[in-house]
């Protein structure tokens, strides 16, 4: 599947998603945006998983990965993100999907969860406490539970990203 996304920052993404017959994905992107050309790599494991990325920003590179020993960044171990199932890029909406797929919320259920947020340029990852709940049957909340960010976020039948207000919108 292939995939656009615009970004209201006048950021585009073009991302190609494999899906694994058992679950889980691969994804291979391009986002050009204010801070330049970003090429990354991630994908996750049939459980829906973030498990690596890799990604490369004006000469720089991150690598971050997550096995049953842990998370590293850059192969530094990061016991900080330890309670952190799921990746959340900056720059797609593409990760939104990670939890969507993974939770398999019914229409009025929440869950709360960790992520390891990227930022982009920066490419610092920390981690980040979220909430997402399902309020249609392509609508869900998504709720900073460290700030006062919230956004009600539509995505299709795969729950992949179509519409996040003030952040991306699907092209084509």
């Amino acid at each position: 599947m292939e995939f656009d996304w615009i970004g209201d920052d006048g950021t585009a993404e073009r991302c190609v998603v494999a899906l694994s017959p058992r679950g889980g994905m691969r994804v291979e992107s391009r986002v050009v945006g204010p801070f330049g050309t970003c090429g990354y790599r991630a994908s996750t494991d049939e459980e829906w998983r973030f498990t690596e990325l890799t990604l490369e920003l004006g000469g720089r590179r991150l690598d971050v990965r997550r096995r049953d020993a842990g998370w590293t960044v850059d192969g530094t171990p990061r016991p900080d993100l330890a309670p952190a199932v799921d990746l959340d890029l900056s720059i797609s909406p593409v990760t939104n999907t990670l939890p969507i797929r993974r939770l398999a919320l019914r229409i009025g259920d929440s869950a709360d969860l960790t992520t390891g947020y990227v930022a982009v340029p920066e490419l610092t990852v920390a981690p980040d406490p979220q909430r997402y709940t399902r309020t249609g049957a392509r609508e869900y909340r998504y709720e900073s539970l460290d700030s006062e960010f919230a956004r009600t976020i539509t995505v299709d039948e795969a729950g992949f990203v179509v519409e996040y207000p003030g952040l991306f919108h699907r092209g084509g």
